[in-house]
This record gives C-alpha cells, structure tokens and sequence, in this order.
C-alpha cells in the first residue's frame, strides 16, 4: 500500500513537472494556451503580422478598478503583465477609422450591431458588472476593440472599453484547437 501510494507521488510529481516545463518552452516559441470560452479552446501561436480586424491578439490589460475586479472575481488569471494581470487573447473587432459606439444594448461597428454584444446586468455568480459606455466616434491610430464573437458572457470591451495598441504584444492565429 505504501509502495503505492509512493509510486502515485512520484507520477503525480513527474506530471506535474513535465506540464510545467511544456507550457514554459510552448510560451518561450510564441506558443498560447486557451482555456477560457472567449475563443475557441486550444493552442494558439504568434505570428508576424499586422494587427487587423478579425485578428486575435494577445494583450496585457491596463492597470485599472475594472481590472482588479476582474482579476479579484477570476474573470482574467494572474500573471506577468503589470497589476500581476495574465495576458488575454481577444478578437479584434474595430481600430483605427471604425466608428464605434457601445452601450447597455450591445456594440455597433460601423453601423452594424454586433451579434452577442449586449451587456449584461450581473455575472454568473450574480456580482454586478460594469456597465461601459461609448457615445459614437471614430477610433484614432491608437485604440483597438476587443472581444469574443463565440460567448455572450466573456468579459471583453462591453465591460471594459477600448484598448490601447501598447497593450497589444502579439498578434496569435490558432494552430489547434477542438470548441466551437
């Protein structure tokens, strides 16, 4: 019995170890794992390209109160961008031109309302959100919309507005990955 429960340590250990090292050398090649329901689950990778509309992009958040409380509530994970903030992956829906307004019923680019825009009121655990607002105006060089098209609850621009292009490290296209 002991003999086992040493055994199951030690495989437990060595699996642990081994993840560790596998996710550090997947970031080190520009490698991403998603988990979230933001986008579609599974292995995204950095390229070098252009930031565009329709792009994903990896991105720090800035430090702010929506932030703290995102990160407090576990809508985002800790990680190694300034606030301890962990580096989010979103879609790029407007940039430089795009005229963008955002309000309770949900976002419009360009004239068109965005499918699964609308805020909502409350989280799943009945924690109200913030509720963004964006009167109509045409976005300048630096600001870039971001969100998920795939899940009416991430928690992306409706929440938290615009985001600055130095936020944006890396555009990231998928390489692999098996949800929506």
């Amino acid at each position: 019995m002991k003999k086992n429960i040493k055994i199951l340590i030690v495989l437990i250990l060595t699996l642990s170890v081994s993840l560790f090292v596998l996710s550090i050398g997947a970031r080190i090649s520009g490698i991403y794992i998603n988990t979230t329901p933001s986008l579609p689950v599974g292995f995204y990778k950095a390229v070098d390209e252009p930031i565009a509309n329709g792009a994903y992009v990896a991105f720090c958040p800035p430090q702010n109160a929506v932030f703290d409380m995102a990160m407090n509530r576990s809508y985002i994970n800790r990680g190694d961008c300034p606030g301890g903030y962990g580096l989010l992956l979103k879609r790029v829906f407007a940039q430089s031109g795009d005229h963008v307004s955002i309000d309770k019923s949900g976002i419009v680019v360009n004239g068109q309302h965005l499918p699964n825009s609308a805020q909502l009121k409350i989280d799943a655990e009945g924690h109200a959100l913030p509720q963004y607002h964006l009167d109509q105006r045409v976005l300048d060089d630096s600001e870039y919309l971001l969100l998920s098209d795939v899940n009416p609850r991430s928690f992306d621009a409706r929440y938290f507005g615009l985001i600055a292009r130095d936020q944006i490290k890396q555009v990231v296209r998928p390489i692999f990955t098996w949800s929506h």
